[in-house]
């Protein structure tokens, strides 16, 4: 199957998205600034096993606010999946959300858990999973990060933003020949929509932590392997994972592992979502 790609108008904004493959549909909610590009890389690892639909999120790139310069919370983006998911398939679906992507999966395992087989969150950005002083902390650098870009730009921020997170701030721990990510014009367009606005929805996020620890979509709390165990995202992850009693999975790479090592981020996902359909206590499950 080539891949195919189509709009969709939803409240206040127009959907760009991709499908690509054949076979069970997952939807990958992508980090940052990423739009459906982002993981070309790993979508070419994937499709020979799935159906796999991307999408730039509301305000980035191919994708249309009605209003630019308002931005959106992370119901708003989890409802734009919840209408991507309805047009697309009649079966729940499984999802691969990163960074923030991971937080719009736990929105949409909440609001719809009917459209959820199975959720892998990788590193999500979630203070609000945190003890409230560190949830306290982690919103105040986040809240900070936004004056610094405001105060001084991109350049100056964008290194604080790969500290606060983990990133490897050199890149040189990836796997060879991937597809170069320029910093191009409409790259730094989204990075302002998502540190303006995305950054705002993190610091409002209305998760409800109750109904998510009883939510019926099964959830899988991801780290990267080499993600620095101070970070704030790697703690969200281990706190999800304490909330809904099962264990973090280690996946290759550090917070964008799904970019920097697409071959051996598709063999670890491939195994998880095996792994998670498995009825719990049969041979092989680690969850």
């Amino acid at each position: 199957m080539s891949m195919t790609t189509g709009t969709l108008a939803v409240p206040g904004a127009t959907l760009y998205y991709q499908v690509d493959g054949a076979g069970p549909m997952l939807l990958i909610s992508q980090s940052g600034e990423g739009d459906a590009d982002r993981s070309n890389d790993l979508v070419a690892q994937l499709a020979d096993s799935y159906t796999v639909v991307t999408y730039d999120r509301r305000g980035l790139s191919r994708s249309r606010l009605d209003d630019p310069v308002r931005g959106a919370t992370l119901a708003e983006h989890a409802d734009d999946v919840h209408r991507l998911l309805a047009v697309l398939t009649d079966a729940p679906a499984l999802m691969l959300g990163c960074s923030l992507g991971a937080v719009v999966g736990l929105h949409v395992a909440v609001a719809h858990p009917e459209q959820i087989r199975t959720l892998v969150a990788h590193e999500p950005v979630a203070p609000r999973l945190l003890p409230a002083d560190r949830r306290a902390r982690h919103e105040r650098e986040l809240a900070e990060l936004q004056d610094l870009y405001a105060r001084a730009g991109l350049a100056a921020a964008l290194p604080e933003i790969a500290r606060t997170l983990g990133i490897d701030p050199a890149g040189t721990d990836r796997e060879p020949d991937l597809t170069p990510q320029p910093m191009t014009a409409q790259r730094v367009r989204n990075f302002d929509h998502f540190i303006r606005h995305d950054f705002t929805a993190i610091l409002r996020d209305t998760l409800d932590l109750e109904a998510l620890a009883g939510v019926g979509a099964r959830i899988v709390p991801a780290t990267g392997s080499t993600t620095p165990r101070a970070v704030f995202d790697r703690l969200a992850a281990a706190a999800l994972a304490t909330l809904l009693g099962r264990t973090v999975q280690e996946a290759p790479g550090g917070h964008n592992g799904n970019t920097t090592h697409p071959r051996a981020y598709a063999r670890w996902l491939r195994e998880v979502l095996d792994s998670a359909d498995r009825p719990r206590g049969s041979s092989g499950s680690r969850s």
